[in-house]
């Protein structure tokens, strides 16, 4: 350990064993003292420590697997001492890895090639000769920083993962009342005001918010979207605000919330009605402060994001101040827009249907029949409780099971879409078919319908949670 002596001027015993490791280090010096000391100090902090004396060999190694931490030399050649070398690696490797952790270790220049690498990228900087503290103080804060961008990228891919709608369903209609919905969204798209959207369940409430993002000057970042309605109460702040190790029993790690991770972006804020009264201050507080705590921490972190909302609750519902915050609903409704019923909008039933059996005839490989004029006027007569998604689920089934050269009406199975009467005392079920599946499929079916396919009514009809009643209906393709 004489290197490290010589080299820090500290004693070899400043060296500490760490319980965290981090994946990988890589440490690029023409001076091999440099790279036996620094890899001797970070052997400990890093599950790997290459070391290279020519930037292109390290290149390689980049390319092979991107590592936490690369700590790049400032200067190569003989006698520089520019920095030029060591500032044109760094446009290199962030050109293969954008997100990379480059620490520059420079010997002269000073601070004023520190900074200029620190304009360029480099997340920090070391000097020689270092003190050990300072070099492992650094380099560990460096890939922490590393291991939180893969974090904020993993959330905000699983926020997306969990936001996309099943299926390709577009906003389509030409009717008067889409016709404002478009209008409202051309006018507010381009402004960061809040939008909530109001709608009946399946109008189509999630697409306008995509619409919104994919219009706005964000739409470069992320679309964070979250269902109010199907996060319990007790993970609320810990599923927005993120949480900090041992905030409490299941927190094994650090976790941003979606409010950090739609940082930049837009935040769609689904079933926003259905947010219990105690919490709306929680996220009243956090919309007008722009800044999140993590359940358990005391530091807050700035977030910048765009808010739309979108509930099924009427707006003279939300307008009960015993249900709903007035002043949270005034944060949160700068633009309203309310999405008409499909049986307020027929003239568009025929374009839905002739895009949806395209899309299934493609997707199971089946002829696209024709609909009779009779067949037309059914479904525009049609009142389609459910609205768009029960109008798209008929349209595929339609497709599976229809034969002969033309729709039926019956293919569409409308008489068995119709909501069912609320009785005083239901029938009792008939239990023909035994089949665990099918019995479950129908149930969920014969739920959805008696509520008008309302997902928090069916849900309760049936003893589940919102979100254990959308994992059924995906699971059974309804």
């Amino acid at each position: 350990m004489e290197i490290d002596r010589r080299l820090s001027g500290q004693p070899a015993e400043a060296r500490v064993t760490h319980t965290k490791r981090f994946g990988r280090c890589i440490i690029i010096d023409d001076d091999p003292d440099i790279l036996l000391s620094a890899r001797l100090l970070l052997r400990d902090l890093f599950r790997d420590v290459a070391d290279f004396r020519s930037p292109e060999a390290a290149m390689a190694a980049i390319d092979e697997e991107l590592p936490d931490v690369i700590l790049l030399d400032a200067n190569f050649g003989r006698g520089a001492t520019d920095a030029a070398e060591g500032l044109h690696w760094l446009s290199q490797i962030l050109k293969r890895d954008p997100q990379a952790v480059v620490v520059m270790i420079t010997a002269h220049a000073g601070v004023g090639v520190a900074v200029e690498a620190m304009k360029r990228g480099a997340t920090d900087f070391v000097s020689k000769p270092w003190s050990n503290e300072r070099l492992l103080a650094t380099v560990r804060t460096a890939a922490a920083l590393r291991a939180s961008r893969a974090e904020v990228d993993t959330e905000r891919g699983r926020a997306a993962v969990i936001a996309a709608p099943p299926g390709e369903t577009p906003l389509l209609g030409r009717s008067p009342g889409m016709a404002r919905v478009w209008s409202l969204i051309e006018r507010a798209a381009p402004t960061d005001a809040n939008v909530l959207i109001l709608g009946e369940n399946g109008t189509g409430k999630e697409l306008v918010a995509r619409a919104l993002h994919a219009r706005s000057r964000r739409a470069d970042n992320v679309l964070v979207s979250v269902d109010l309605g199907a996060v319990s109460e007790s993970l609320f702040e810990s599923e927005l605000f993120g949480h900090v190790k041992g905030a409490f029993t299941d927190a094994k790690t650090d976790r941003i919330g979606r409010m950090q991770a739609a940082d930049g972006g837009t935040l769609f804020l689904d079933e926003i009605g259905n947010l219990p009264l105690h919490l709306q201050p929680k996220l009243l507080t956090a919309l007008e402060q722009r800044q999140v705590t993590p359940v358990g921490g005391n530091r807050p972190g700035a977030i910048d994001v765009r808010v739309i909302a979108a509930t099924n609750v009427a707006a003279d519902r939300l307008a009960d101040e015993s249900r709903f915050r007035q002043d949270l609903l005034f944060r949160l409704n700068t633009v309203e827009i309310e999405l008409p019923p499909l049986r307020e909008r027929r003239e568009d039933i025929m374009l839905l249907v002739d895009h949806f059996v395209g899309l299934y005839a493609r997707k199971y490989d089946k002829p696209v029949l024709a609909i009779p004029p009779d067949v037309a006027r059914a479904l525009e007569d049609y009142d389609w409780p459910g609205n768009v998604r029960a109008l798209r689920h008929a349209a595929e089934r339609a497709v599976i099971l229809a034969e002969g050269d033309a729709f039926r009406a019956e293919d569409f199975s409308l008489s068995r879409a119709a909501p069912m009467p609320r009785a005083s005392a239901p029938a009792p079920a008939r239990h023909d078919d035994l089949n665990l599946e099918r019995a479950e499929k129908q149930m969920v079916e014969e739920a959805l319908r008696k509520h008008s396919y309302n997902i928090s009514l069916a849900a309760a009809e049936l003893g589940l949670t919102r979100a254990s009643l959308y994992r059924r209906m995906e699971k059974h393709g309804l």
